[in-house]
């Protein structure tokens, strides 16, 4: 039996339980000790990330050959049209080579949203939009540079959900033990 651990990741915090600077680290949100974390989540992004003190485990969930569904939302400046959906949706050229193709869609504001602190720049001139974006990939700040390539930088970004493990019922700062029999796992 292994231990995961799901952890709602505030914004501005690293994904690691240490930092020579001084910045917020996991060991603030975390107490349990020889758990680590399955793939990272960036600084100044939010959501879902998952912690485990079992190597095998570990490697089944931040495996890139395990194609395991990353789930976002993003807010994103202005409304991308359908053109740029498609490019998504094939696959985007990014310098570190093309993206697996990505599920996209237009969503409202998710109903589980908690504010962020500090909150987005707003430009009253320039609307926003939330997509619902999933990928089974994870180069560095991918879904970032994959929505600047189309004209649509990212304002703020969540992970949502890890394959079948999903944020709800998790306000920022907090976490939830679910045990894995890891014969189980395919």
């Amino acid at each position: 039996m292994a231990k995961l651990i799901l952890l709602n990741k505030p914004y501005q915090v690293l994904s690691q339980f240490s930092d020579s600077e001084g910045r917020d680290t996991l060991a603030k949100f975390v107490s349990q000790k020889n758990v680590y974390p399955a793939g990272r989540l960036d600084y100044d992004s939010e959501g879902l990330i998952a912690l485990t003190d079992n190597g095998q485990l570990q490697h089944y969930i931040a495996n890139p050959k395990k194609k395991m569904p990353k789930t976002y939302w993003a807010q994103v400046e202005g409304v991308p049209d359908e053109n740029a959906f498609a490019l998504l949706r094939k696959g985007v050229i990014l310098k570190d080579g093309k993206t697996k193709p990505a599920k996209v869609k237009l969503i409202d504001e998710p109903r589980m949203l908690w504010p962020r602190v500090p909150p987005i720049r707003v430009r009253e001139s320039i609307t926003t939009q939330w997509i619902l974006i999933t990928i089974r990939e994870g180069k560095n700040r991918q879904v970032r540079r994959m929505f600047a390539a189309i004209g649509s930088p990212v304002l703020r970004l969540i992970r949502y959900s890890i394959g079948v493990w999903d944020l709800d019922g998790l306000k920022p700062g907090e976490s939830r033990v679910v045990n894995i029999n890891l014969p189980n796992m395919k």
